[in-house]
């Protein structure tokens, strides 16, 4: 007995083969924009990953009981240079909390304005210096840690397009800057510069 089943398949699907091909692109969409975005933020992930791993490790070899030591060559101490780190991965975490919770982000923060910057260094200093280097650098790592849960958090759209955030778009006066170039700004690009900075105090004083 022949199945009847062996010419109704085939018609019915030659009938929905446009349905099909609408179904199939629109996955084939979906895969591609969530690939997209889960590409540029793994390799931003990755390039601060390794960024920060070459920096924090500088701190491996310091005594605590020279944290604090200061040469007249480089501009801050051990406790300073990771306290300055500290102080603005702290200061963007706080931006995208206050974002999401509906609040209004002053930046740079709620007691300094972007002209009273060395203010807010010496405040910086005076809030987490005194910590040891191993209290600042677990920290630190949270810190990191909780930037990369924000990065995986965000749309590749609220990454990269412009006035995605009102704390990015208060933040400046001219320029546009988007969420992304925030985040690589106060992890990136001070921890290849902070790092040079440390390498030179190391071989003056170690």
């Amino acid at each position: 007995m022949k199945n009847p089943l062996r010419k109704r398949l085939p018609r019915e699907l030659k009938d929905d083969v446009g349905k099909y091909i609408v179904i199939f692109l629109f996955m084939t969409l979906t895969i591609s924009l969530i690939s997209g975005f889960l590409v540029a933020g793994g390799s931003m992930k990755t390039a601060y990953d390794k960024s920060f791993e070459k920096y924090i490790s500088e701190f491996d070899d310091i005594p605590e009981s020279l944290k604090d030591t200061s040469v007249e060559e480089v501009d801050r101490t051990p406790a300073e240079n990771l306290a300055y780190q500290v102080g603005w991965t702290t200061l963007v975490l706080k931006w995208e909390e206050d974002e999401r919770k509906g609040l209004q982000a002053k930046t740079p923060s709620n007691e300094f304005k972007w002209n009273q910057l060395g203010d807010l260094y010496q405040w910086f200093n005076d809030t987490y210096a005194h910590l040891s280097l191993q209290e600042l650098k677990e920290v630190l790592n949270n810190n990191i840690d909780s930037i990369y849960a924000m990065i995986d958090s965000l749309s590749e759209e609220e990454l990269f397009e412009p006035h995605m955030r009102r704390w990015a778009d208060g933040a400046t006066k001219t320029a546009v800057w988007e969420v992304y170039k925030f985040i690589h700004i106060n992890t990136v690009a001070p921890f290849g510069t902070f790092r040079t900075k440390i390498r030179k105090w190391k071989k003056i004083v170690l």
